[in-house]
């Protein structure tokens, strides 16, 4: 049977080794109050001064990988217009597209999550900026907080051409504006299918809000969302096990 709480070389070593310690309560007692130096900082940036046109389409899909997905999809599932986030692999072909190939690091995947949003509601823009200020930091290298490798790397796998252009875009903006001290890594990656990852992956932080790797690095962003950008905050999130049933 597979451990529900897989833990990858990043993930598992901070409360693996506390709990061996005998302080895995304590991180958990303490980490409300490390979250804001435990987390990647929020940035307030502003919004994108291209974004796509109005279609009349009710919903589009868009993919983001910003390191581990377990936080990136609790940010989106709490955005109002968002109808759907999945945790899932993008970048590398469908036979390595499990969970245990991927941590390798070697396979193409990124941890990604495919945003499935009402246009009419929310932009692919206002989506994008909410990517780039709160789910995660886009200047960090193959790596997000204290997770390393190409599989936490900050990526766009656009859906379509005007997805390219806007990110695009945007990216040019934000590095002009000075917002981030140092540019922006995050690639566009053009083509790539996206795959669901294992079931236990799913609504990770809703199931799990005490786990102390949530605790310390994604909790915080959920919370950054509700202080910058309050109008689209939803309190109760959109699971993916609720539309399964």
């Amino acid at each position: 049977m597979k451990n529900p709480l897989p833990p990858s070389p990043s993930k598992g070593r901070l409360p693996v080794l506390l709990a061996g310690a005998g302080l895995g309560l304590a991180i958990v007692l303490l980490a409300p109050q490390l979250t804001a130096r435990a987390a990647e900082q929020a940035v307030a940036i502003v919004a994108p001064a291209v974004d796509e046109p109005a279609t009349g389409a009710t919903s589009e899909t868009a993919v983001f990988a910003g390191g581990c997905f377990w936080g990136v999809q609790g940010v989106f599932q709490h955005v109002k217009g968002v109808t759907r986030a999945v945790s899932g692999y993008a970048g590398g072909q469908a036979a390595t597209a499990h969970y245990d190939i991927v941590s390798e690091g070697r396979s193409g995947h990124a941890e990604s999550v495919q945003v499935t949003y009402d246009p009419r509601q929310i932009s692919y823009g206002k989506l994008l900026q909410i990517y780039f200020s709160v789910a995660h930091d886009p200047t960090q290298l193959n790596r997000q907080g204290p997770d390393t490798g190409t599989q936490y790397r900050s990526a766009i796998f656009p859906a379509s051409a005007m997805q390219h252009k806007v990110a695009e875009a945007y990216i040019a903006q934000l590095n002009r504006s000075g917002a981030y001290r140092k540019p922006i890594v995050t690639t566009l990656e053009d083509g790539k299918a996206f795959y669901p990852a294992e079931g236990y992956h799913q609504d990770f932080m809703e199931h799990n809000p005490d786990y102390p790797y949530i605790v310390y690095n994604d909790l915080p962003k959920v919370k950054n969302l509700q202080a910058m950008f309050g109008d689209l905050y939803r309190d109760q999130p959109v699971l993916v096990a609720a539309q399964a049933r």
